[in-house]
């Protein structure tokens, strides 16, 4: 049995000194499949008892013909209790196909290893603080919080001294967690350019971490690029748009983040994809009951159906979502 996925829902328990309890459940992949039998698969409802085992629930899920994969997620909280996703994937649905890990040789030092783990602990502490703001203008993440803030100078000196050993691991690394750590801090490139390639491929990596990382190295790429477009930086949005239709939900909601950006500025070949490949992805997105995370996927529907931004945000405020939802899937 797998142990739930996220380790911070312990945080609802702890704060409240008692087990965790599902508070929305939010859906993605259901085409064909209902969502209420997906709920009879798994017996959970709003209000009950957060499951011990999500491997249990996919397994449940993953046992009717029309399912081919199911991927359950908890994110903590609102409040007492914790979000839920549940994710399919049905059988003959639009997926991203992702490359096989490589088999190569390539290592990364200890040394920046160390440095990456000590830069996540620094983070992690900071969200706890709630401090989480980071600046992204400079093509690259430079966080708020001083303790994290303090490491990040020396993935600027690695990649600028050593972007071919970074590129070495990221396509021909063994170790997902090592590619992870080269996806991340290859983005700290003096010039941005030169990897915007390499982090394209990360996104087809087969490690959902990889993805990540390639996914927010991209998205500061994307800003930057626009505050200097006399650079002529070009971040392609094809295997962003992809991962809108992964069962992955941080594929998902990173790959939105991104999308979202690169649309901030006049984008019609980012947005014609999009309407091509992930319009009923994104509409079920944009249903989501936990609104955090409904609205980027609603901002990016509404622009790829050419809403003009000040009636998206309209819609919004006065909750009428279905109106915008609707006109897109027509």
């Amino acid at each position: 049995m797998k142990p739930f996925l996220v380790a911070a829902l312990g945080v609802c328990a702890a704060a409240a000194q008692i087990p965790p309890r599902v508070g929305d459940i939010n859906f993605y992949g259901l085409h064909r499949v209902a969502a209420s039998r997906v709920l009879a698969a798994t017996g959970i409802h709003s209000g009950s008892v957060l499951p011990a085992s999500k491997g249990d629930l996919e397994e449940a899920i993953e046992r009717n013909s029309d399912v081919v994969l199911a991927r359950v997620e908890g994110v903590c909280c609102d409040g007492p209790d914790a979000v839920l996703f549940i994710g399919v994937e049905e059988r003959g649905a639009l997926h991203p196909s992702f490359l096989s890990p490589p088999a190569g040789h390539a290592r990364l030092p200890d040394e920046l290893i160390g440095t990456y783990s000590s830069f996540l602990d620094a983070v992690a502490k900071a969200a706890a603080r709630g401090s989480t703001t980071e600046d992204l203008t400079a093509g690259h993440s430079m966080m708020d919080d001083p303790a994290a803030r303090a490491i990040q100078p020396r993935f600027v000196a690695f990649a600028a001294d050593h972007l071919d050993w970074l590129r070495e691991v990221l396509h021909n690394c063994p170790e997902p967690e090592e590619r992870a750590v080269a996806a991340a801090v290859i983005g700290y490139a003096p010039d941005k350019a030169k990897v915007v390639d390499d982090l394209q491929t990360a996104l087809q990596d087969s490690d959902e971490s990889v993805r990540a990382n390639a996914l927010r190295a991209l998205t500061a790429i994307a800003v930057y690029a626009g505050k200097n477009p006399e650079l002529h930086i070009r971040v392609s949005a094809t295997w962003m748009v992809e991962l809108l239709n992964s069962i992955v939900l941080n594929d998902r909601l990173e790959a939105v983040k991104a999308l979202v950006i690169l649309t901030d500025s006049p984008n019609p070949a980012a947005l014609a994809l999009v309407r091509e490949r992930a319009l009923p992805a994104l509409a079920e997105m944009a249903r989501w009951k936990t609104l955090r995370y409904a609205l980027p996927p609603f901002l990016l529907l509404g622009r790829a159906t050419g809403i003009p931004e000040e009636q998206i945000h309209r819609a919004w405020e006065k909750g009428d979502r279905e109106a915008v939802v609707a006109k897109a899937l027509r």
